[in-house]
């Protein structure tokens, strides 16, 4: 579970943003650092129950909390949230998912494609102008809906290369990253239940990401790409 510790470090650092105070309190980050830890070794196994993931740690999972500053007007030296990823397992099982803990609402999980190589966002592109159907019967989806909203990503502003404008797929093709999110309360996060909220939205995604999978797997004729 999660505390309000926890959130009260996040919120102190945001107004602390230096390192000697990050220093002067690494017992209260130790103790944080060690419940998202906590959340995500708990995460793993719930998630492992319906899906396949690359083996790690709970702390292997989670990303540093020191920022990469050397390309940024922002020179402050933590982030302040933790957030971390966990990794589907083999070339057949695609997508990926990230969670993001952050006082003031901004606390979420995202799920998809955040930046495909190439050959992929090709592939993907090609199977749904072939046949939008399918995902746009899973991105309809009442359920689907209900956890993710909209589709989102960056997209490009017309018509992708090698395809049309008049496409009737161009709503989707236009898209270079796909990616679906769900925002919680700070309540929500606080909760004992909040593991358990996480993961039913990432098992929520899985229609998305076993189309995803089967499409970026298999070539246009439908053999098998490995």
């Amino acid at each position: 579970m999660i505390t309000k510790a926890s959130f009260q470090y996040l919120k102190d650092l945001t107004n602390n943003n230096h390192k000697e105070w990050f220093d002067s309190n690494k017992s209260r980050y130790n103790m944080a650092h060690e419940e998202m830890i906590g959340f995500a070794e708990e995460l793993m196994i719930h998630m492992n129950k319906h899906d396949q993931l690359v083996p790690m740690t709970g702390k292997k999972s989670l990303f540093r909390i020191y920022r990469d500053v050397r390309f940024s007007k922002d020179k402050t030296p933590y982030k302040n949230y933790f957030a971390g990823r966990l990794k589907r397992d083999t070339d057949w099982l695609r997508g990926g998912y990230y969670y993001k803990v952050q006082p003031g609402g901004n606390s979420m999980v995202g799920c998809g494609f955040w930046n495909p190589n190439p050959s992929d966002l090709k592939l993907i592109r090609e199977q749904i102008s072939a046949d939008p159907t399918p995902l746009r019967k899973i991105l309809n989806a009442k359920k689907f809906k209900e956890l993710f909203g909209e589709l989102e990503g960056d997209q490009v502003k017309t018509a992708p290369k090698g395809f049309s404008k008049e496409d009737p797929a161009i709503d989707l093709l236009r898209y270079k990253q796909f990616i679906v999110g769900r925002k919680f309360t700070d309540k929500e996060v606080l909760d004992k239940n909040f593991v358990k909220e996480v993961n039913k939205s990432f098992k929520g995604v899985r229609p998305f990401f076993d189309y995803m999978s089967e499409i970026l797997t298999h070539d246009l004729n439908g053999l098998p790409l490995y």
